[in-house]
């Protein structure tokens, strides 16, 4: 297997992306709706999404709040110009770039979602990342997670390890961004958030064997 970078992987994907989605991931036939049910009712709530993708999350969100303004933070271009397509009509404000870099402000959103896109990455990436969430989103905010999880820290560690393996095998760029599974255990990723200052980190649902929507709130 060739690591590919993030971009390159979902830019030569993005055609039946959404279908796929939909279709062949465990559980989405109906975590978009449930994580989207979990997000800010009242109109002209602020919601941050990070890796905001093509919006099949945001898809069931603008139904049931189409008066809500979405900050999407995505490194795909090809992605987020899928998704402006959908939502012209939308109050988006969509950021090109990496939400590990991404400045995102204090005290400024009422919630925020990340759906099937954070099992990329460490938890040391990932400790960092969620206390600066922790300080944008405003008091009684909550962050709605949902996405794939190791089944052991054994294998937690082995993706670790096959993911390290292979970039020094393949002698890949430092400082980019490949695309490879390397998921946390489900109690692993809710300590983290909770270092970071989240409360009441809790499992709202599981989806078949390894994928979770978490709620962490501020």
């Amino acid at each position: 297997m060739k690591l590919e970078k993030m971009t390159d992987f979902f830019a030569a994907r993005i055609d039946g992306y959404d279908a796929h989605m939909k279709r062949d991931i465990v559980g989405a036939s109906e975590f978009y709706a449930f994580t989207a049910s979990q997000l800010p009712d009242d109109p002209g709530a602020q919601v941050l999404d990070l890796g905001c993708g093509t919006g099949l999350e945001l898809e069931e969100y603008f139904a049931r709040n189409p008066g809500a303004r979405v900050t999407g933070i995505d490194l795909s271009e090809v992605m987020l110009d899928a998704l402006k397509a959908k939502f012209a009509d939308r109050a988006l404000t969509l950021i090109h770039g990496s939400y590990f870099d991404v400045p995102l402000g204090e005290n400024q959103y009422d919630g925020a979602v990340s759906v099937e896109s954070l099992h990329h990455f460490p938890a040391e990436m990932k400790a960092a990342l969620y206390g600066r969430l922790h300080a944008a989103l405003r008091d009684g905010g909550a962050f709605i997670l949902t996405d794939y999880f190791a089944e052991s820290a054994e294998l937690e560690r082995q993706y670790f390890q096959e993911f390290e393996a292979m970039k020094a095998e393949q002698d890949v760029e430092d400082g980019e961004i490949y695309h490879y599974d390397t998921p946390l255990l489900v109690e692993h990723e809710m300590d983290i958030l909770r270092r970071a200052g989240f409360r009441d980190v809790r499992i709202l649902h599981p989806w078949g064997v390894s994928t979770y929507t978490v709620r962490a709130m501020k």
